[in-house]
């Protein structure tokens, strides 16, 4: 675990926004750092692991990948890990997660042109041994940045009007 202050917090934040378009400039005038700080800080949350990489947003259905299907999915919780590799290796699957549970314990993402591509993802998830609960076609999915980063006002010196120090 990486102890994060306000500096990386902020940093986090306006890369969700927009990592592509954002300079080191702009970051460091929102966070109150220099740039060669944000781009330093950026190295580190790289190397620890935190930010684990930078993805594009996909419009599948402009992509002519006009289905999405969401499978809510059961797997025995001690091959759960191994079935997520394999998961990911049926094509169509764009996303894969686990939840702590026993049941319906496995959430898979999928696109695909029609139902032909429904069928062969869920067949090959039942082969995996999947035991599918439910599948719903998506209509919209909509990400948010976490922007709860900061648990308290970074602008707050911790300090009162008041007070003097």
């Amino acid at each position: 675990m990486v102890e994060l202050d306000n500096v990386d917090r902020g940093i986090l934040h306006e890369l969700q926004l927009d990592a592509r378009n954002r300079t080191a400039q702009e970051i460091a005038d929102k966070v109150d750092v220099s740039a060669s700080t944000v781009r330093n800080r950026i190295e580190e949350l790289e190397d620890d692991g935190i930010i684990e990489g930078y993805h594009p947003k996909i419009d599948y259905e402009r992509a002519n990948l006009p289905l999405q299907i969401m499978f809510v999915c059961s797997a025995p919780p001690t091959e759960r890990s191994d079935m997520v590799e394999q998961i990911l290796d049926v094509r169509g699957v764009v996303d894969v997660r686990e939840t702590l549970t026993g049941h319906r314990n496995m959430y898979v993402e999928a696109v695909g042109t029609d139902t032909a591509d429904t069928v062969r993802i869920s067949d090959a998830m039942h082969e995996i041994g999947l035991s599918i609960e439910s599948s719903e076609i998506l209509r919209q999915r909509r990400v948010q940045p976490f922007n709860h980063f900061f648990f308290t006002d970074p602008y707050d010196s911790g300090q009162d009007a008041d007070e003097e120090g």
